[in-house]
């Protein structure tokens, strides 16, 4: 006896008419509320949103501060240019 494949697809839970691609389509389509993420695949999202942010600010803070504009010394020609 074969069992049923174990899927994460929500088309398999949803009872439709014929069970049709294009059917399920339809119905996703009418019934917009009763389409959403789970609440494990959502909290497991936020959990990883929250690890990156850590790891970020880590490599941030960690890293070495350059002087975007430093001080213009005052022998310098506003433009740029040295004679």
């Amino acid at each position: 006896m074969t069992r049923k494949k174990k899927t994460r697809s929500l088309a398999d839970k949803v009872t439709i008419r014929t069970g049709r691609r294009k059917d399920y389509k339809k119905w996703r389509h009418d019934n917009p509320d009763q389409v959403a993420p789970s609440r494990r695949f959502v909290a497991k999202k936020q959990q990883q949103r929250k690890l990156q942010a850590v790891r970020k600010l880590a490599r941030q803070q960690e890293g070495q501060n350059i002087a975007i504009h430093p001080e213009k010394k005052e022998g310098e020609d506003p433009s740029g240019e040295r004679s």
